[in-house]
């Protein structure tokens, strides 16, 4: 894993000219805030005591421009080496993921590609030896182009209608080209892991895989204020078998990782750079296996801002800010052993888009991995130590 978490192979291709914010784990302290600068990595806790302090500001990276550096945690490249899962500790200052007191929330379906998969799963319940029988059935009588059909228009109530006459229209379509955007929770705040860390499979899922995603940081006030990048580990067994075993599917020891950093909007970027985001997904397994995807957001079928009204809005609050993964239009059917994808234990997972870097995880059995132990009492506990409460 080591050998991923170079400085030069994470940050975005503008090295540090934008906002960099990150959340590192410092020994003796805990969870804090920190500012990536070319000089090293800085706590800014004293300043911003949770991120949620930070989101709350008019406008993040000028309230960061204003401030005065706290204590020098490291150099980038030093907290990078040790985040990497073979070293990190609370013995050693690494990093976190970049959520703190936020939920974590998805949207599914947001992308044709991944909405005709999300049938197909559904259609074999949930067996991968059927999927490529029943994909070319369900392509045969939908097509696979549903890019072009606007979520909640007369057309897309058209198409529903001869679907449900074939007989193959879904719960995914209804959400796909409906008038409701799915929303769901993918971790509660503190759940999320971040760059270097192992990220969870259950070792009873046969068929998986990573979802390569851009994620949205909302602030309080309904505003995107910024972005990372996210993987929305998915378990197509579990769904496949039935939507109600979502969170079964989705929500499981470190199934969510983010980072590596949040990239705040300023001069340098925007969200029109999110909206033209290709984001790239490389995996590569001890058995030599390599897969390539690519996502782009230009194709999504919900513009990032009506994700995040869906989600936030005068039908529901989140006054510590909320992160929205927008989902993906990846979904592989590369042959693996003969069969679709499913992941391996030891799959190293990277995520990367220029503006935002390069997210860097690897695969491991939810049974395996730590237990997640250090939840908001423990940050509350751990500023309050510090003076910060």
């Amino acid at each position: 894993m080591q050998e991923f978490l170079a400085a030069k192979a994470v940050l975005p291709d503008d090295g540090m000219d934008g906002c960099l914010v990150a959340r590192v784990w410092r020994p003796g302290l805990g969870a804090s805030v920190a500012v990536i600068k070319p000089t090293g990595v800085f706590d800014i806790t004293r300043n911003f005591p949770t991120l949620s302090d930070l989101l709350s500001t008019v406008d993040p990276s000028n309230a960061l421009a204003e401030i005065t550096l706290g204590e020098r945690v490291g150099s980038l490249d030093e907290l990078l080496r040790n985040s990497s899962c073979e070293i990190r500790s609370e013995r050693v200052a690494h990093f976190l993921a970049p959520q703190d007191i936020q939920p974590v929330k998805a949207a599914g379906v947001t992308f044709a590609a991944s909405m005709l998969e999300r049938v197909i799963e559904e259609q074999a319940k949930g067996d991968p030896a059927k999927a490529q029988a029943v994909r070319a059935a369900v392509q045969e009588k939908v097509g696979d182009d549903l890019s072009k059909v606007e979520p909640g228009s007369s057309a897309a109530e058209g198409l529903k209608e001869k679907l449900i006459e074939l007989g193959v229209w879904s719960q995914y379509l209804e959400v796909g080209i409906g008038p409701y955007a799915e929303i769901f929770t993918k971790c509660p705040p503190m759940a999320a892991v971040g760059i270097g860390a192992e990220v969870g499979l259950r070792p009873d899922s046969q068929w998986n895989n990573p979802e390569p995603e851009i994620v949205l940081v909302i602030a309080p006030n309904g505003e995107i204020v910024g972005a990372t990048l996210g993987n929305d580990v998915n378990l197509r067994d579990i769904e496949g078998r039935s939507a109600l075993l979502l969170g079964r599917a989705k929500d499981n020891n470190a199934s969510c990782s983010l980072g590596p950093f949040i990239r705040f909007f300023d001069s340098t970027f925007s969200i029109d750079d999110v909206r033209r985001s290709v984001v790239s997904l490389t995996v590569t397994g001890q058995d030599n296996f390599r897969m390539d995807g690519r996502s782009s957001m230009s194709e999504i079928s919900r513009d990032p801002y009506a994700l995040a009204k869906a989600t936030l809005s005068e039908d529901h609050q989140y006054p510590d800010g909320v992160f929205l993964m927008c989902g993906t239009m990846f979904a592989p059917t590369d042959l693996r052993d003969g069969e679709g994808f499913t992941h391996k234990f030891g799959d190293i997972v990277q995520i990367s888009t220029p503006k935002l870097g390069c997210l860097v995880n690897r695969t491991a059995s939810t049974h395996q991995i730590p237990a997640w132990t250090y939840g908001v009492r423990a940050l509350m506990r751990s500023l309050a130590k510090r003076g910060l409460n």
